[in-house]
Order: structure tokens, then sequence, then C-alpha cells
């Protein structure tokens, strides 16, 4: 298989291709140890787990750098007031017209 090179743009484009690869190769391995008539089912089981424990530290990522940007910026705010000033959190009458 040829070889490719991943230009990422982001700490959490890195981690994301990173832990991506990862599971790929842990993927792989699982198939290959499996018994006849087991792949699918291994695979799976293996696959479950680490997709959401990946999707577990997108998310994780992406909150953090969206934290220490506000707090770079020193938005006295923060983003929970935000949703509180939303439209769908004020009060308001409950007949549009």
């Amino acid at each position: 298989m040829p070889r490719r090179t991943f230009h990422t743009q982001t700490p959490l484009e890195a981690l994301l291709v990173e832990q991506a690869l990862l599971l790929a190769r842990q993927l792989q391995k699982t198939a290959d140890n499996a018994s006849d008539g087991q792949v699918l089912a291994a695979v799976e089981a293996t696959a479950v787990p680490a997709a959401r424990e990946l999707a577990r530290k997108a998310v994780e990522a992406t909150l953090q750098h969206q934290a220490h940007a506000v707090e770079k910026k020193g938005d006295p705010t923060g983003s929970a007031n935000s949703a509180t000033n939303s439209p769908a959190t004020r009060d308001t009458p409950n007949d549009p017209s």
C-alpha cells in the first residue's frame, strides 16, 4: 500500500488523524486474529467502544480549544451567558401574534 502524508491544520485535526490511524490498526489486528465466522462480531466489539472514545476525545479537545480561545480573548461573559440571552430562553409571550 502506498504511503500517504497528511497535513493537519489544527491540534484537533492532528489528534483525530492520529487516533483514527490507531483505530484502523487495532481493527485490522482484531480482524486478523479473529477465528473464522467471528470476524464481524470481534471487529464490531472493538470498533463501537473505540469509536465512542474517539468521539469523546474529539468533543473534549474541541471544548478545551474553545474555552482557551474565550479565555485568551478575555471575554468576561463566557458562553454560559450566551445561552441565557438566546431567543429560545428569554421570557417571551406564548402567542406570537
